[in-house]
């Protein structure tokens, strides 16, 4: 009996620096049936090249990353989905951990890491370790395809959020399940700059999120999380990433509210 097929949707613009490491942890995945489309977005690197010499199947859609995503669903056939961005390496066995989770509802979530160069990379990967299984912060990205359809896929009008509330959506906002098996970022090398102005960029979105969730929405996007608050005696053993840590939000916050401010989607 051949094992139902997995379709692995990755989403690109000009991504080529991280895209070949992504891609290869896709197909080096234990779980034999795996289907996989990149979705490009108008690239003008290596990005297409790169994606053609691992998918199989390569389009482009636009204008944002959820029309990407559903459209890579559209354009692929398997039974369950797994939603990757092309900044991430997937420990080999995720899809298997995912399969082996979802029989208990229609949608699974997968721990997140992250690694990277320099101070800011240090403290992002710190901040992260904190979330590992927290209901509030992670978001599905492994969905049963009949669940996805049902759910109308992700929210096109929402330029943030989007993730949260798909998974909100499908699993009737209970807490999602979690995969035993990691998912590692490449943040490159960040500058305190770079993550405020990447926090300012989505939050046009969220107000949008905000208004669509009401109070489950707004716990999502309180800065201040539980997590981090509950395990301050892991900060005292780390205070220079502490410090950090807390430079670094301050700074996403600062980009976070002006955004928000700046916001015409109300």
């Amino acid at each position: 009996m051949i094992a139902p097929a997995a379709s692995v949707i990755v989403t690109t613009r000009n991504s080529a620096r991280t895209l070949a490491a992504c891609l290869r942890s896709i197909r080096e995945q234990t779980y034999p049936q795996i289907e996989l489309v990149v979705v490009d977005n108008a690239s003008t690197d290596d990005t297409v090249a790169i994606a053609h010499a691992f998918a199989d199947r390569v389009i482009d859609a636009g204008p944002e990353r959820s029309a990407q995503r559903n459209a890579g669903v559209a354009a692929s056939s398997g039974e369950y989905l797994l939603i990757v961005d092309s900044d991430m390496v997937l420990d080999r066995d995720v899809v298997e951990a995912c399969l082996a989770r979802i029989g208990e509802g229609d949608a699974v979530a997968i721990p997140e890491d992250s690694f990277g160069a320099g101070f800011w990379a240090r403290c992002k990967r710190f901040e992260r370790d904190f979330y590992h299984g927290d209901p509030i912060v992670s978001a599905a990205r492994f969905f049963r395809r009949s669940a996805f359809l049902a759910a109308g896929g992700y929210d096109e009008s929402l330029l943030g959020g989007e993730d949260w509330d798909l998974s909100m959506r499908v699993r009737a906002s209970r807490p999602p399940l979690f995969a035993n098996a990691f998912i590692h970022h490449d943040e490159g090398h960040p500058r305190l700059g770079m993550l405020a102005r990447k926090k300012f960029y989505y939050a046009r979105g969220y107000r949008r999120f905000a208004r669509k969730h009401g109070w489950e929405g707004v716990r999502r996007l309180t800065p201040v999380r539980a997590a981090l608050v509950s395990r301050v005696g892991e900060m005292a053993r780390h205070p220079v990433l502490a410090i950090g840590l807390t430079i670094m939000k301050t700074a996403e916050v600062a980009g976070f509210l002006v955004g928000l401010a700046m916001a015409r989607d109300a």
